[in-house]
């Protein structure tokens, strides 16, 4: 049985990480090749890099900023942000991206999710669907248009999985930057009519609502940004959570996988006769 991910979601602003509200509001958070040579070293899986300015202006990917971040990225690297044309897919492969992330071609142009399947590989190319909960039901949100499109988003997953799409990312609009947990009613719609791989994204708060999220969904991973940037060794910690349940990778010295946890997943101190074993034990520095 394949091991669940756990990806972060570095979403870029006028070239600066932000942590994403509602899809309205953004704060600054820092340079992405910082952000990333951070969630390396904590053990992340994979990082999805999405420049959300690059379609708003009218612009292709930002190349520079793209081959700064990949030089310290050391997982599998997913671009999106202003992707139109298979050369823009070949030069984003050049600056070290190994997937990309398709919105707004993908919807308004759908054929070409097919041709960038054809040119390198239905594995290269990842289909991020924002949605919204209307009382029509989940419904396939244009964030430059600002409203839902009257698409139906299970409807829309199954379209993108025959156009060639290897992966599709859900994005909930309504959870983002919440930290109310993942729409578990969406994810569990979306994967019961598609095949293809699921992420998860959209109201992650702790490794509680991963556990949750992988024990009532069939999703392959669950991705999350917000959180990820404001409690160092985050990515550590949520996989421990999650290890005992789920089997996710372990690959850093620090893995907390013998801590115990409150119901807010933060770690319980340990008993001192243990923490006074602790202060004789060296620990190599990690070389990555």
């Amino acid at each position: 049985m394949l091991k669940k991910r756990i990806i972060a979601n570095l979403i870029v602003k006028n070239g600066v990480v932000v942590q994403s509200i509602g899809f309205s509001k953004y704060l600054p958070v820092g340079k992405p090749e910082i952000a990333i040579e951070f969630l390396n070293k904590w053990g992340i899986d994979e990082i999805v890099l999405t420049d959300i300015s690059a379609s708003v202006k009218g612009n292709g990917p930002d190349y520079d900023m793209i081959r700064k971040a990949s030089n310290k990225c050391f997982v599998p690297l997913t671009i999106g942000g202003g992707i139109s044309k298979l050369e823009q897919i070949r030069e984003l492969m050049q600056c070290g991206a190994d997937k990309i992330l398709l919105n707004q071609a993908a919807l308004h142009k759908p054929e070409f999710i097919t041709q960038a399947a054809t040119v390198f590989g239905n594995q290269c190319v990842v289909i991020s669907i924002d949605s919204v909960e209307t009382k029509n039901g989940y419904q396939v949100y244009d964030y430059l248009l600002k409203k839902s499109l009257g698409l139906k988003v299970d409807v829309y997953a199954q379209k993108v999985q025959k156009a060639g799409a290897g992966e599709i990312l859900v994005n909930s609009v309504d959870r983002d930057g919440s930290y109310l947990g993942y729409d578990i009613d969406l994810l569990k719609k979306v994967c019961s009519v598609i095949s293809i791989p699921v992420i998860a994204c959209g109201g992650a708060k702790n490794g509680k609502h991963i556990i949750e999220l992988f024990r009532k969904t069939d999703v392959s991973a669950a991705c999350a940004s917000n959180f990820f940037h404001f409690v160092e060794h985050s990515v550590n910690i949520t996989k421990a959570c999650i290890k005992n349940e789920y089997d996710v990778r372990i690959e850093t010295h620090a893995d907390y996988v013998e801590n115990n946890f409150d119901n807010y997943m933060r770690i319980i101190k340990k008993e001192d006769h243990v923490l006074q074993k602790m202060l004789y034990v060296k620990i190599e520095k990690e070389v990555i």
